[in-house]
């Protein structure tokens, strides 16, 4: 056993069987931002065997106070090749992969196919309801966390236990963001390293269990707190899901509710331009899906609910990102 390890397989709920568990483990982490820095710097160090981050973005400055993996010189660059290539040098006994990609609900599935666990890390809640709904279908663990200002929660969803959609079954009216309400660096920091606790103790079977439960933090009154879900049921059906951009056919009626300030331009150049008050009260065309889409997905989760409400049923949602 590599000395490398030394200090973790002396614990006797790891040991040397533990250690050959993380060696042999496949984690997707999905977000290579601030939480996803500090996951993925302390599953490395800790001997996962295969790790996979998937993230679009590229490194700015602003991102630095709160995602140590980067460097002055990394500006600009993709952020997920920076961090592999930090975390090889950290641990080069650890596979590692990296993908310049959104994660969509058009190629969720296959990466979630290739992980033990998946661990939510990239700042979008409609990227959480996706992984959740991946994560349930295929019966794999999702660790999940959000953070802003000084507080934020993280929790083990799926798997044997009941779905994010379980715990929370309805987007917020809006969320807060790091760029418009601030994050403090250690913060992030803390709930990051949570998530890689969670995912550690997941892979090597710990007691207790850790599927199903939730740990929140207030850093800014020292608070920490938590609950179990594990009795949570599932959502009803229909739910409201989101889809990828391509999965639009033909007859679909696509309303873009992002202004025209905005957005000047729409990826679907015949969708109807509308706010989300005015879509409750928008003719529609009898038996056609009704695809709804904005920025986050907040608002299209907010107009899909006034359709529900009129027994338009069929709609999906999209989350078109920046």
């Amino acid at each position: 056993m590599s000395e490398r390890y030394a200090r973790q397989v002396v614990l006797p709920e790891i040991g040397a069987s533990g250690q050959a568990r993380l060696a042999a483990a496949r984690v997707l982490v999905a977000g290579a931002g601030g939480l996803g820095c500090a996951v993925l710097q302390y599953l490395c160090a800790a001997g996962v065997g295969r790790l996979e981050v998937v993230d679009p973005d590229r490194v700015e400055l602003s991102n630095l106070h709160r995602q140590p993996l980067y460097r002055m010189g990394d500006v600009g660059a993709p952020k997920a090749r920076v961090a592999a290539a930090s975390l090889a040098a950290l641990n080069p006994e650890v596979s590692i992969e990296a993908a310049v990609e959104r994660l969509t609900p058009a190629n969720a599935a296959a990466w979630c196919a290739r992980a033990d666990v998946v661990v939510d890390a990239a700042d979008s809640l409609a990227l959480t309801y996706i992984l959740s709904d991946e994560c349930r279908r295929q019966g794999k663990p999702l660790i999940s966390a959000s953070v802003v200002g000084q507080s934020g929660y993280a929790g083990v969803f799926c798997g044997a236990a009941p779905s994010f959609r379980a715990v929370f079954p309805e987007m917020p009216y809006r969320a807060g963001s790091c760029a418009e309400s601030g994050v403090l660096g250690s913060a992030v920091g803390v709930l990051g390293t949570l998530q890689a606790h969670l995912a550690l103790a997941q892979l090597l079977g710990l007691s207790p269990p850790v599927l199903g439960r939730v740990v929140s933090v207030d850093l800014a009154t020292l608070r920490f707190g938590g609950f179990s879900f594990a009795g949570a049921s599932e959502p009803p059906e229909p739910l409201l899901r989101f889809i990828a951009a391509p999965e639009v056919r033909a007859g679909d009626v696509v309303i873009d509710l992002r202004s025209l300030a905005e957005a000047p331009v729409s990826p679907f150049p015949d969708a109807l331009r509308l706010g989300v008050e005015e879509v409750a009260c928008q003719a529609l065309p009898a038996g056609a899906r009704v695809v709804l889409c904005c920025r986050s997905g907040i608002r299209a989760w907010r107009a899909a609910r006034a359709l529900l409400e009129r027994q338009v049923c069929d709609v999906a949602l999209i989350a078109l990102g920046e």
